[in-house]
């Protein structure tokens, strides 16, 4: 099978003839290769501190869900506490009220 591609085409260069004429050109326009790196590196860096920014973003927001999450959760441990405190002390022998006052730590 013939190939597509002209034998006096840029592309039948061998990769050694390409590599020395990269070679060449680098030391010829060393300058702007420097600079070209050096753009790459702070274009890379500002790219990497922007997602730095936004997942700071995210866990701020995370932290603000999960903080009013435990307070909704404290609350209803504080109803569930306060309801069942408030069954015992309907039974008459009080010995219910009592032990749920130990457990849960109240003096009351």
């Amino acid at each position: 099978m013939a190939s597509s591609v002209p034998s006096d085409s840029p592309f039948t260069i061998p990769n050694a003839r390409k590599s020395l004429r990269f070679m060449k050109n680098a030391i010829k326009y060393k300058h702007n290769f420097i600079q070209f790196f050096a753009m790459t590196e702070i274009l890379l860096l500002s790219v990497r501190s922007l997602g730095q920014k936004y997942r700071m973003h995210d866990l701020e927001e995370d932290t603000t869900a999960l903080k009013q999450e435990q307070q909704s959760l404290t609350n209803r441990m504080s109803n569930i506490k306060r309801d069942l405190l408030h069954e015992a002390s309907l039974e008459p022998s009080g010995r219910f009220a009592s032990r749920l006052r130990l457990i849960f730590g109240d003096d009351s």
